[in-house]
């Protein structure tokens, strides 16, 4: 009898220990299935795309923040360096300075800086920038489309239900890669693609 009981107790040991093997087999496949499946689905971004936007000035007002965190990008490839610059200068400007009277952003937020005759270098202030758009659309007007807006996403909070994208007028909102956040133009735009930046 004795015999039976130590059978039965092994037996019941070795069931256990089976049992418990299995559960943390299956416990750590369900893990790793789920860390997979994680790693597999792209986190998305909200992005502007540049080529659908038509400069509303949605994305000063409508951003949850207290400032926008859609910016103007300069894409300095694209860029002509004129010195009478439709994005810079309010239309009709008879005065090439730097007057505020004379600039079309209204938070001051473009710099000009003097390269040589008659080439002017612009650069964009994100911390003044509003995202209004107003550079943006005299660059596309008279220019060559060297501005353009982009989500920073150092200040976006990437809303699940972005409530700027539910406003656009022309749907140019839209959901990228986090990992290719920004949609570029020009040169900068190639040499993302290339290094997988963009």
């Amino acid at each position: 009898m004795k015999e039976l009981k130590t059978d039965s107790s092994s037996t019941r040991r070795n069931f256990l220990r089976s049992g418990l093997r299995l559960t943390a087999a299956a416990a750590l496949c369900g893990t790793g299935a789920v860390l997979v499946r994680k790693a597999s689905s792209q986190e998305m971004v909200w992005q502007l795309d540049p080529a659908l936007c038509i400069q509303c000035e949605r994305c000063a007002t409508g951003c949850v923040l207290p400032q926008s965190a859609v910016k103007c990008v300069h894409s300095y490839s694209m860029c002509g360096y004129c010195d009478l610059c439709s994005g810079y200068l309010q239309p009709g400007a008879r005065a090439r300075d730097t007057g505020a009277e004379s600039q079309l952003c209204p938070t001051g937020a473009i710099r000009r800086k003097f390269v040589e005759p008659p080439y002017f270098e612009y650069t964009i202030d994100e911390e003044l920038c509003i995202g209004c758009g107003k550079c943006v659309k005299g660059c596309g007007a008279f220019g060559n489309g060297s501005l353009y807006l982009q989500v920073r996403h150092n200040l976006c909070e990437n809303c699940n239900e972005c409530s700027i994208a539910r406003a656009c007028p022309s749907q140019a909102w839209r959901r990228v890669p986090a990992h290719q956040p920004y949609l570029l133009r020009g040169d900068e735009g190639l040499r993302g693609k290339r290094d997988g930046k963009a």
